[in-house]
């Protein structure tokens, strides 16, 4: 059965960053699929943009998550949301972000309808999010689903709004990056190899100032090693230039890369450094290097070390500056390639390719116990930390409540929906809809028991 389906991108297609990439790549698997699909997203008029997605005027950058989020906001752009809305009477409406001061706030204001939500965040504390809860706690239940891309993400979620999620990794097109052919210009040597980073430069969070600290330890002891930066920023590249001095000759800044050329210098490149300092969810990048067969070097945040699984397909490394760090054991190694085929495995391990622009591929969900569903069935735990207190972490029956698992991450037709169904409707402090009008949840014909508590601060009308 075709749906047709609204997607709401809080986040600007001028600077596109991981939020964006993800909702375009959801936005074409469902296409594919043969469902109607319509995106909505901040876009300047003459920003090129596919063909479903419709541009909601230009975003004005703000400081947000430790970056700059380009976003939209006010009575004009609610009018924009309200009319495309009104326009693609939507059968599912999926918004990201809801409760960033952007379209998928506004939305959540206006639409009606059965809604899913979409978290991406990670944050230890966050103000932003302390002052836009009280805008939308009451829109919060409209949310019919709740989905977050990371154990990370999952936990701001709890943490700042009080609810619950189902973790539904990213998905990523692997082949794409597998069957990539390197550049000839972006290949290394054994005495000259070349490190490639990615990001937006001028945002410190991304981590280029720790990769330029380390840049004159690792050419100390690798003289021919050769950086590769790709990603936009003049600011933050003239910094980097600043700080290098007399190293910044080994350093070449690539600027924006389209997607064909990030696909082939991840192909090219002997190793991919993430040298990130926090407010990472997932780590798509970190995917894409892996799949293109580029060891991989990254900072020991959480959400990367689920992607590197535990230090078993890249390294993770609490400082990228010290002289024994992680880059300069892997750019010294004779077999610094080995961890490719590592790598690769890692990253096609859910599923077998299928062709260039095959599905997106999720990594392993989070699992949740539920001692009350199938108390009969053996644990099906495969990876990552049980949500339930007291269950061991490696997931044996016998020390979980009720002696049973649930995996929410089973692809078995039904059982996600059912799982995030559970969750909405029974699970952890997530919020119930307030009941149907008709009888203030009273069925007719009915009375109400004396003494009955009291819905919306009024006392319900006796039905006769």
């Amino acid at each position: 059965m075709s749906l047709r389906v609204g997607i709401v991108c809080p986040y600007s297609f001028d600077a596109p960053g991981g939020v964006q990439f993800h909702i375009r790549d959801l936005a074409e698997a469902l296409l594919a699929q043969g469902h109607d699909v319509s995106v909505l997203a901040p876009a300047d008029d003459d920003t090129p943009v596919p063909d479903y997605l419709t541009p909601a005027g230009g975003a004005v950058p703000v400081r947000y998550n430790g970056s700059v989020a380009r976003l939209t906001f006010g009575p004009r752009t609610a009018h924009r949301v309200r009319r495309w809305l009104d326009a693609g009477r939507f059968d599912v409406l999926h918004l990201h972000e809801p409760v960033t001061p952007s379209l998928s706030m506004l939305a959540l204001w206006i639409a009606q309808g059965p809604i899913v939500a979409t978290f991406h965040s990670s944050l230890v504390r966050s103000r932003a999010l302390q002052v836009a809860y009280p805008l939308v706690r009451q829109s919060l239940e409209k949310i019919d689903a709740r989905i977050a891309v990371s154990e990370d993400a999952r936990r701001t979620l709890v943490d700042h709004l009080g609810g619950d999620a189902v973790v539904i990794p990213n998905g990523v097109y692997v082949d794409t990056f597998a069957e990539a052919a390197p550049a000839p210009r972006w290949q290394g040597t054994p005495d000259a190899p070349t490190i490639a980073f990615l990001g937006r430069l001028d945002e410190p969070r991304k981590g280029l100032p720790v990769l330029t600290d380390a840049i004159p330890r690792v050419l100390d002891q690798v003289p021919g090693a050769r950086f590769l930066v790709a990603g936009r920023g003049d600011d933050g590249r003239d910094q980097a230039v600043a700080a290098l001095g007399e190293h910044a000759s080994s350093v070449e800044f690539l600027g924006g890369v389209s997607d064909e050329e990030k696909a082939a210098l991840l192909s090219s490149v002997d190793l991919y450094v993430a040298p990130q300092t926090g407010g990472e969810s997932f780590g798509i990048v970190l995917v894409e290097a892996m799949s293109a067969g580029a060891c991989v070097v990254a900072s020991d945040l959480g959400a990367f070390r689920r992607v590197l699984d535990g230090g078993e397909a890249g390294a993770c490394s609490p400082s990228a500056t010290g002289p024994r760090s992680p880059a300069r054991s892997s750019t010294s190694s004779p077999t610094r390639r080995a961890p490719r085929p590592t790598g690769r495995a890692r990253a096609s391990s859910c599923g077998a390719s299928t062709g260039r622009r095959s599905p997106p591929r999720c990594w392993p969900s989070t699992t949740w116990c539920s001692p009350r569903r199938r108390p009969s069935s053996p644990c099906t735990r495969t990876r990552g930390p049980c949500a339930e207190d007291g269950c061991s972490d490696g997931g044996v029956p016998s020390a979980c409540p009720g002696g049973t698992h649930d995996l929410v991450g089973d692809r078995r037709p039904g059982r996600r929906r059912r799982a995030a169904r559970r969750l909405v409707d029974v699970g952890r402090r997530v919020p119930s809809r307030p009941p149907p009008p008709q009888g203030h949840g009273v069925a007719a014909g009915a009375r109400r028991p004396a003494g009955a508590a009291r819905v919306g601060g009024r006392r319900p009308r006796r039905l006769r």
